[in-house]
C-alpha cells in the first residue's frame, strides 16, 4: 500500500472546542464536527507526515484501536473532508505554501 500525505486546505475555518473540531469549508459552506479520533488526524495534517504514521502515532496509543482499524476509518475521513476540500490528499509530501504578510499603507494625512 502506498502512503498518502494529507494537509489541511488553506480555504477553510476551523475552531477547537471541547476536544471537538468544527470546520467549513469556504467553498461549499459545508460543515463538519470533528469527534476526538478525527481532530486528532486533523491536527497531526501537516502534509509531510503519512498517514499511516499519524494513525500509529496519534490514534492507536490514545483510543486503544488496532492499527487496521484505525487506518480503514482514517481513510474514510480522508476521503470525505477531501471531496469537500477541506483536506489537500496526495502520493507525495505536501509542501507548504507559504504566505506572505499583509501590508497595510498608513493613512496619509
Amino acid at each position: 500500500m502506498r502512503s498518502i500525505y494529507i494537509a489541511r486546505s488553506s480555504a477553510i475555518a476551523s475552531r477547537v472546542l471541547a476536544g471537538e473540531t468544527m470546520v467549513m469549508s469556504v467553498a461549499d459552506s459545508t460543515f463538519f464536527t470533528l469527534n476526538e479520533v478525527a481532530s486528532a488526524i486533523w491536527q497531526a495534517a501537516d502534509g509531510i507526515t503519512p498517514l499511516e504514521e499519524i494513525v500509529v502515532r496519534d490514534v492507536c496509543p490514545q483510543f486503544e484501536v488496532t492499527p487496521q482499524e484505525a487506518l480503514t476509518d482514517a481513510h474514510d475521513f480522508v476521503r470525505e473532508l477531501s471531496t469537500h476540500g477541506i483536506l489537500q490528499v496526495s502520493d507525495q509530501p505536501i509542501p507548504l505554501i507559504p504566505v506572505a504578510p499583509i501590508s497595510v499603507a498608513p493613512e496619509t494625512p
